[in-house]
């Protein structure tokens, strides 16, 4: 990918999240038995022929940046992550991760544009003619290289992914609307009453040049700081050529623990939202998993090599290094790495976390009380 800088989101804490997100960074909640939030986009850079995703990010960062070096830059390979200011004193830590990184000395980012213009100088290179954004709580497979090319054919300022949704919904998400043309005519952030059923996936290109301008101007007005609330929207209202790429695919904004149980339970069935060959396999990488549709004990569930198992599991999707009790009853659940489940137990519609805590799940979800 030739003069675009892929850049990668990565400041949520997931507090909507509940236990699940309490002592662990949003984008490292496991999912689907293989993965984590963060690596869904990672892969998607690296199969679309990235060398390289930059990392921008700041709660947590150290351990984030610490984990990621790991699991993607720990062999040798056509991909790495960058971390920016950090990064040189990774690369001389190819072994493991350093002992003491350097001392901040730029102020913290108070949102997604800030995360750009902060680290400027690691975005917009002297050869970067686009700049990829990406998300790191999104699930999908996705190949981002003919959005990159239309944008190119079609001389865009930005070019914006979206997908069609129920319109009950969309107060959600970012709501975007289309001329008969293609080119995007409306950007409402959640809106009360939404007038599209169209929402903004979290993805986009924008021309390198244009962003660093936009970013400049707004830099130290009194803006939100943010990607969706102020850069788009001032573009729009300069009347830069802003179209839109759709998304037909799979795609999940993982926002809430609901949303994360019923992603989970639709990997499962006759027909997935993904095949668990799609999954990113970074969890305890060397443990096999399988998708068993119906055997003694397990029925309609993703299960690993070495789960222990003395009860019965159903539409569920077990990690790595997971015992089940004698007796013990799962069903629509997500039992996260080494969890255990008691002898005994009956576990429904629920997450449960590796210090045995369990989340209940709402299964109508929180979506007007009906599940999507």
């Amino acid at each position: 990918m030739d003069g675009v800088r892929a850049v990668l989101l990565a400041g949520g804490e997931g507090r909507r999240m509940g236990p699940l997100g309490r002592g662990r960074l949003k984008p490292l909640v496991p999912f689907g038995g293989t993965s984590r939030l963060i690596d869904f986009s990672l892969a998607n850079a690296r199969r679309s022929g990235f060398t390289e995703t930059l990392l921008l990010s700041q709660y947590e960062e150290r351990q984030l940046m610490d984990d990621l070096h790991t699991v993607w830059n720990g062999s040798p390979g056509a991909f790495r992550v960058h971390f920016g200011p950090y990064d040189e004193v990774y690369r001389q830590s190819p072994a493991g991760v350093p002992g003491r990184l350097p001392e901040r000395t730029w102020p913290g980012e108070r949102g997604t544009a800030d995360a750009l213009i902060r680290k400027a100088e690691y975005v917009f290179g002297a050869d970067t003619s686009e700049v990829l954004v990406l998300h790191a709580d999104h699930v999908y497979r996705f190949d981002y290289g003919d959005m990159i090319r239309r944008h190119r054919a079609e001389r865009a300022a930005l070019t914006v992914a979206y997908q069609r949704i129920e319109r009950r919904y969309v107060h959600l998400f970012g709501m975007v609307e289309f001329d008969p043309a293609g080119n995007l005519t409306g950007f409402v952030e959640k809106p009360a009453q939404p007038t599209s059923d169209l929402v903004f996936a979290a993805f986009c290109v924008f021309d390198a040049a244009i962003l660093r301008r936009y970013l400049e101007q707004l830099d130290g007005t009194d803006w939100q700081h943010d990607i969706s609330r102020d850069v788009i929207p001032a573009m729009l209202d300069a009347a830069e050529r802003i179209r839109g790429y759709e998304v037909t695919g799979y795609w999940e904004d993982i926002g809430t623990v609901d949303r994360y149980h019923r992603a989970h339970l639709a990997l499962l069935g006759e027909a997935p939202t993904m095949d668990l060959s799609e999954l990113p396999l970074t969890v305890r990488p060397a443990v096999p998993r399988r998708y068993v549709a119906r055997e003694a004990s397990v029925h309609d569930s993703i299960v690993p090599a070495d789960l222990v198992n003395a009860g019965r599991v159903e539409r569920s999707v077990v990690y790595p290094g997971v015992t089940v009790g004698a007796g013990a009853s799962v069903r629509e659940c997500v039992l996260l790495p080494g969890s255990v489940v008691p002898e005994g137990a009956r576990l429904e519609g629920a997450v449960l976390l590796e210090d045995g805590t369990v989340q209940q799940c709402d299964p109508l979800g929180v979506l007007g009380g009906v599940a999507p």
